[in-house]
This record gives C-alpha cells, sequence and structure tokens, in this order.
C-alpha cells in the first residue's frame, strides 16, 4: 500500500482564527468558551459556548456567495482556504481528477433549518421557503463547495457519524489514497451548532454543563466536578497527499498519517459502554492497522468530553489497551480548551496532534481543579499546563452518539 503524508493544514476554532493563532492557543492553554453571541441565550440553562470569534471569511469566499452558505459551510472554506495555501499547490500541475474531497459534519446546517421554521410559524402559514435553505442544510453539501472552488474531481462525499464524523473522513481519505484511488484528498470538518436547536437540545439530554457562573473552566474533562461539554464550532483542514506524489513537487510534510480504526459499542444510544469496550476495540484496530504496537505511541489526545461517563470509560479502556505503558503516555484532552465541535472535533484535534509531533509539546487538559478518585493518579493527563515532550507517534480518539468510534493515528515523518 501507498505511504500517505500531510502536506497541508488549515484551522478555524474557539482559540484561533487560523493554524499559527490555533497553535498559540494550545500552547498557552487558552479557554475558549464565552457568553453566547449567536442568540440571545438567556432562557436556557446554558448561556456560554465556545464560538468563533471576529471571523474575517472574505479571503475565502465573497459576501455573495457566503449569503448561499450556512455557517458550517463558510467554517469549511476558511480553514480549506488556509490549508490549500499552506500546501503550495500548482493546480495547473496536478491530476484533478485525481484529487477529491471527503469532508465532515455531524449536523450540518442546523441554524439555517431553525431560521426557516422560525419564519414560517411567524408568518400566516404560507409555504414560502428560501430555494437555498436545503443546499444550506444538507452535510455534504461543504464537501461539494470544495470541490467546486478546487475544481477537485474526485472522490467526493461527506461521512457523518456524530462527533466521530472528520476522523471517519480522515481515515477515508487516508484509504483512498493508499489504496491507489486518489492522490490528493483535502479532508476535515466542520460544525456551526452553537444554535438556539442545538443548545436547548444537548440542555434536554442534560449534556452540557450548565456553570453559567464560572463558563471559562466549563469544560473539566477527567475533573471530579465535571458536569458536562461545552458545545463549540469551527472547523479543521487537512490535506493528505501520496507520499511519492508529494515529493515530486517538494511540497513540505507535517506527518505521515500511519493507521485508523472504526468500532461500535452496540450499546447505547447515547451512553459509552461502561467498560469502554468499543474505545478498546477501536485504538487496538488503529495501532494494528499502522503496523505499530501501544509502547510505539507517546501521546493520545483523547474524546474527553467532560462528561462524567464519558471520561471515565475511555480512561478504562486506554488501561486495557495499553496496560503500564499507559503510565508512560501523555494523555490530554483540547475540549478543555475549545468545547466540543461536534463532527469537526476529530480535524481539529488530529491537527492538535499534528502540531505536538513539529513542535515537541502536548497540549494541556485545562481546568483540572480535583481528582476523580475513580481515575488513576498515576496516568498523565496533563493537567493545566503544556509539557515539552519528543512526540513520534500520536492517537487521536472520538466517539460519537449512536455508539461509532474512530481511533486515527499520525506519525513524525521519515523519508
Amino acid at each position: 500500500m501507498r505511504r500517505v503524508v500531510v502536506t497541508g493544514l488549515g484551522a478555524l476554532t474557539p482559540i484561533g482564527n487560523n493554524l499559527q493563532e490555533y497553535h498559540e492557543g494550545l500552547q498557552k492553554g487558552v479557554s475558549g468558551a464565552n457568553p453566547i453571541t449567536h442568540f440571545d441565550a438567556e432562557e436556557f440553562k446554558t448561556k456560554f459556548a465556545c464560538e468563533v470569534k471576529n471571523l474575517n471569511y472574505e479571503e475565502a469566499i465573497d459576501r455573495r456567495e457566503a449569503r448561499r452558505m450556512d455557517n458550517y459551510s463558510i467554517y469549511a472554506m476558511v480553514a480549506t482556504h488556509e490549508a490549500m495555501n499552506n500546501a503550495g499547490f500548482d493546480l495547473e500541475k496536478i491530476n484533478l481528477d485525481r484529487s477529491g474531497v471527503i469532508w465532515a459534519s455531524g449536523i450540518g446546517g442546523l441554524r439555517s433549518l431553525e431560521k426557516e421554521i422560525e419564519d414560517f410559524t411567524a408568518g400566516n402559514g404560507t409555504p414560502r421557503y428560501n430555494p437555498f435553505m436545503i443546499p444550506k442544510m444538507i452535510p455534504d453539501l461543504a464537501a461539494g463547495l470544495i470541490s467546486m472552488k478546487y475544481n477537485f474531481r474526485g472522490i467526493n462525499y461527506a461521512p457523518v457519524s456524530a462527533c466521530a464524523s472528520s476522523s471517519h473522513a480522515l481515515m477515508n481519505a487516508f484509504d483512498y489514497i493508499r489504496y491507489g484511488r486518489n492522490d490528493i484528498i483535502i479532508s476535515g470538518g466542520s460544525e456551526a451548532a452553537v444554535t438556539k436547536a442545538g443548545i436547548g437540545g444537548f440542555n434536554a439530554m442534560k449534556a452540557l454543563s450548565t456553570r453559567n457562573d464560572d463558563y471559562q473552566t466549563a469544560s473539566r474533562p477527567f475533573d471530579l466536578d465535571r458536569d458536562g461539554f461545552v458545545l463549540g464550532e469551527g472547523a479543521g483542514a487537512i490535506i493528505l497527499e501520496e507520499l511519492e506524489h508529494a515529493k515530486a513537487r517538494g511540497a513540505h510534510i507535517y506527518a505521515e498519517i500511519v493507521g485508523a480504526g472504526a468500532t461500535a459499542d452496540a450499546h447505547h444510544m447515547t451512553a459509552p459502554h461502561p467498560e469502554g469496550l468499543g474505545a478498546r476495540n477501536v485504538m487496538k484496530m488503529a495501532i494494528e492497522d499502522a503496523g505499530l504496537t501501544a509502547e510505539d505511541i507517546d501521546y493520545i489526545n483523547v474524546h474527553g468530553t467532560s462528561t462524567p461517563l464519558g471520561d471515565k470509560a475511555e480512561v478504562v479502556a486506554i488501561q486495557q489497551v495499553f496496560g503500564e505503558h499507559a503510565y508512560k503516555l501523555n494523555i490530554s484532552s483540547t475540549k478543555s480548551m475549545t468545547g466540543h465541535l461536534l463532527g469537526a472535533a476529530g480535524a481539529i484535534e488530529a491537527i492538535a496532534g499534528i502540531l505536538s509531533i513539529n513542535n515537541k509539546f502536548v497540549p494541556p487538559t485545562i481546568n483540572h481543579f480535583t481528582d476523580d478518585p475513580e481515575l488513576d493518579p498515576k496516568l498523565n493527563l496533563t493537567f493545566n499546563e503544556a509539557q515539552e515532550r519528543e512526540v513520534n507517534i500520536m492517537l487521536s480518539n472520538t466517539f460519537g452518539f449512536g455508539g461509532h468510534n474512530a481511533s486515527v493515528i499520525f506519525k513524525k515523518f521519515e523519508g
């Protein structure tokens, strides 16, 4: 099978609107939480989220085009614009028929659907919907829009697996390139679910933190007093390319993607398997796919959403897979800073891991105040401050409602 490398990165996150800002935010342990500005949240149980701030999208798309897009598609175009510039392609010199897009969103254009329903119910009952409602709403449209902008005519679709969506996108892109079907794939994910329906729906499930009086520390993975996740938004774009193709054009290579796995809990609609069965199996599968052993892994960017059940189940799974080596790992949840970007989480967390490989640091799990006695205190959960470390191989976990699990492994590039 062909080797697959990372040649471009783009990030639009609650702690930085580009790759450099995101990198700095990760190193400093910045919280992206703020009172919600997208709508009046006064009557909601949760009044805060990790929003994208001060976005200027006009380098990526013009205002006329943007009016035809939901925010999740705008975010996708912004992150991809950075990644494509970063990769340095000459579009006249690559085979566009072998260049594709696999781009994910867990929900898609929730605000666009919400707004059309609000407008309809506020009117006289006459069904007058915006002709762009459906294109704005469906979660595959960002993949289509990206392909249209760059004329990429290869594989093009959107995997949807809730919070594991963009990890599955990366895994699928990896497979399409290593099996010889495409040479370049723009992959990643975007989400824009900080809306009335998004906040209200997750509140109804009791999934969100309600720490309104201390919102910047509300995302507390592995802390005894964690009370739910903080909703985030944004996008992460990763350009995957066949190694020889990248070398032939003199591309800068950030890392190599070497393995991936996908499993199901087959347990519950929203709760993780209490013994971490699906999480255990997916990490073992990814490690085996990469031709590695558990002892080869240096850093795990965990799913770590800050929910009472989920964090514990993931730690149990890590200890089952890694045994004594679990105490030599760095483990961290960057959701403590960015919030939970749902379908885009896997992409921005993979980028965090790639940055850790390139810059010899592990981003922290911030907002830790009280140890959870049910979690092994000997584990290095990288609490509160980034740690310097040579990271050669990192593993990224994402798990989604419905029991969907995905793990992806990146390695320091060695020619």
